[in-house]
Order: structure tokens, then C-alpha cells, then sequence
């Protein structure tokens, strides 16, 4: 999976090695990959966990982490969770604008479809399980980082038509406000925090543990009737997408 280093990542790589799975994570940050890989071996075993540094906008990076995934055998999940809102302002003018509208793309799409283009040739068939993370920014912007995550549910939608013969399904999966991450960096002052807080119905933050949660149910057995949707779980934030 990519982006498993941190926040909802890590929640759901410590979730499918609790499992039995045994998982790599994906990044650029090899000290943050390290550590939590040696997290999960120290907790369900030494074969439980792996790493590869990559940047998953570079094709040949791509290539190179797609083939160490796929060594150990047929791949039944691919997570993509790598991304973020990498491009939070700009300077007003168009080369701005420009600049902010490309970063996200290539950090929300081109890491989502680069790693799971890679891998589809490795996915189990049938069997296997493709699972996107989005945002609610999906359904109410910021627009360059919305718009990305409105491009991940078009691919999402694409793969589940192109797949589903094979008993392969592609869904995503898109939080609302989740607290105990590092998205929001130095933006999550107590203030800035309260009022995501107050915008849910159930007056409470998501956890990256009820994200992965999520993630787990599409990529189980007992989801192989569900393909082409986006879960929403963002506390009531925005209803019945």
C-alpha cells in the first residue's frame, strides 16, 4: 500500500499484518517506512511488514516497487493512500494556479493509477481487491485538490467496468476530518481543529483506526459484491453522497 507510513496508512498496514497479511508500504520517506515497518514486525511477526522508498509520480520508480511488491507472490490488495493537499495557496497569478492545479494531480492521481497499472497484472484473479483513498474535498472542493479526488473516483469507476469479469473490484473510500493525522500540518491548531469538529453531526473527529476499518470490509471476502463506490465517512459532514 502506498502512503503507509502515517495517519490513516499506518492505521490500515498495522490493521491487515493484525490480520495476518503480510504488507509493504510505500513512500518517499524511507526513516518513516522503516519505522513503521519494524512496528508491525515487532508486533505480528517478522514476516508481517516491508518497505520500499518510491515516487510514485516517476514511472520507473513505479515499475521498480510494483516488481518488489509482486515478488513475494500474487498480490490480492493494492491500497493507494498516498496524496495529500500539497499545494494549500498560491501566489494569484496563473503560473501560480497552474502549478497548484499540477502538484495535486500528480500527488492524488498519478500515484493512484501509476501504482495500481503496475500491479493489475499481479492481482489476484478472481479475488482481488482495489481500494482508493479520496476526500470529502471530492464533493465540496478546495478545487485543485478536489478536483484530484474527483479524478480518483472516475478512475475508481473505470476499473470496476474494466475488472469486474475478473472478480476484481475497485472501490474508494473518502474522510471527512480525521484527527490524529499529520494532513492538516500546522493548520490543526485546537481552533482550526473545532471547527471540522462542529461541521460532523456526531460532534467528534474520525479516526484513522474507523478509516482503515473501511478499508478492511472493501478489501475482505464478504465485499465481493460491492465495486465501483465511494464510502463516504465524514461524520454526517456532507449527507447521503
Amino acid at each position: 500500500m502506498s502512503g503507509g507510513g502515517t495517519g490513516i496508512g499506518r492505521a490500515t498496514a498495522a490493521a491487515f499484518a493484525a490480520d495476518g497479511a503480510q504488507v509493504v508500504v510505500l513512500g518517499r520517506r524511507e526513516e518513516v517506512l522503516r519505522a513503521a515497518a519494524e512496528e508491525l514486525r515487532a508486533q505480528y511477526g517478522k514476516d508481517a511488514a516491508d518497505y520500499r522508498v518510491a515516487d510514485l509520480t516517476e514511472p520507473a520508480q513505479v515499475r521498480e516497487a510494483a516488481a518488489f511488491v509482486a515478488s513475494g507472490g500474487p498480490v490480492d490488495v493494492v491500497v493507494t493512500n498516498a496524496g495529500g493537499n500539497v499545494a494549500t495557496g498560491d501566489d494569484g497569478s496563473l503560473e501560480g494556479i497552474a502549478d497548484g492545479y499540477r502538484r495535486n494531480f500528480a500527488a492524488n492521481v498519478l500515484t493512484a493509477v501509476l501504482l495500481t497499472e503496475a500491479l493489475l497484472p499481479h492481482l489476484r484473479r478472481p479475488g482481488g481487491r482495489i481500494v482508493h483513498l479520496s476526500s470529502i474535498a471530492a464533493v465540496r472542493g478546495p478545487g485543485s485538490y478536489g478536483g484530484a479526488k474527483a479524478a480518483v473516483h472516475a478512475y475508481t469507476y473505470e476499473l470496476a467496468a474494466r475488472l469486474g469479469a475478473e472478480g476484481i473490484t475497485a472501490n474508494a473510500v473518502a474522510p471527512g476530518f480525521v484527527g490524529g493525522t499529520e494532513f492538516f500540518g500546522d493548520r490543526a491548531t485546537p481552533e482550526f481543529v473545532a471547527t471540522r469538529v462542529d461541521a460532523t453531526l456526531t460532534g467528534q473527529p474520525g479516526r484513522p483506526e474507523e478509516i482503515a476499518a473501511a478499508i478492511q470490509y472493501l478489501a475482505s471476502p464478504a465485499a465481493a459484491y460491492v465495486t465501483g463506490q465511494i464510502l463516504h465517512i465524514n461524520g454526517g459532514t456532507v449527507l447521503g453522497r
